[in-house]
């Protein structure tokens, strides 16, 4: 049952996404691809069975939010929650999926080719241009995704970037995504995702700021974790 529900989650999924990459072509302002985004993104959830819990608060004035990560369903659930533009930082191989990776290029994403040598110039010069246009960075600083039960080291690029900018960076912490679209699984199954906004802190040079983040993140999910209900 649940690898049927997984087959029809990519199914309607592969549907969706062509329709909402078609509609950002058509209305070209950034704000309505928002709109459209946001939309697809609520869709997602109830289709999926989702029901989100959140824990804190969105801070509008934090230039990037990064997050563990663990499922898909981290971006959608981000998507639907969040009150800003987001600008996600993705690898090329996603945007280099024919027709589909228009998902990326359309809204203006911020596209990563990591063997690149001249990469980290081009990443710079593109978060500083989307935070110029009043976008959010949204980075996942693990850099891949887990089984949902840890959070691995983080790697060196959203420190990076956070710095350059001189940024106020939001933590978030989210639980349960996995259980409820496990890719590597291929298991569907309706559940409870919490989404916990931690408080915010200015990425400043000479301070341990990213490493006290990433600790205080570890620990929040360990925390939560404890609870029976995510236990399966």
């Amino acid at each position: 049952m649940k690898q049927l529900r997984a087959l029809f989650a990519i199914i309607q999924m592969m549907i969706t996404v062509g329709f909402i990459i078609i509609l950002m072509m058509i209305f070209r302002s950034q704000n309505t691809k928002r709109k459209i985004r946001k939309n697809w993104a609520i869709l997602q959830l109830k289709l999926q069975g989702a029901s989100v819990e959140v824990v804190g608060k969105e801070d509008l004035d934090a230039g990037m939010i990064m997050m563990n990560h663990q499922s898909i369903l981290d971006i959608t659930t981000l998507e639907a929650l969040s009150s800003l533009d987001l600008a996600w930082i993705a690898k090329k191989e996603i945007a280099d999926i024919p027709f589909y990776g228009n998902i990326l290029k359309v809204p203006n994403m911020i596209i990563v080719e990591r063997e690149s040598k001249t990469s980290l110039i081009k990443l710079l010069k593109d978060t500083k241009e989307r935070l110029e246009d009043g976008r959010q960075i949204a980075i996942f600083p693990e850099g891949t995704r887990t089984d949902g039960k840890k959070i691995r080291k983080f790697k060196a690029g959203a420190k990076i970037i956070a710095q350059k900018h001189k940024l106020k960076v939001q933590p978030i912490v989210i639980i349960g995504s996995v259980s409820i679209w496990d890719s590597k699984k291929f298991k569907q199954t309706p559940g409870p995702i919490k989404v916990i906004y931690l408080d915010s802190i200015e990425a400043q040079k000479n301070t341990s700021w990213y490493e006290d983040s990433e600790e205080l993140m570890r620990k929040t999910l360990e925390e939560e974790l404890k609870d029976d209900k995510w236990k399966s």
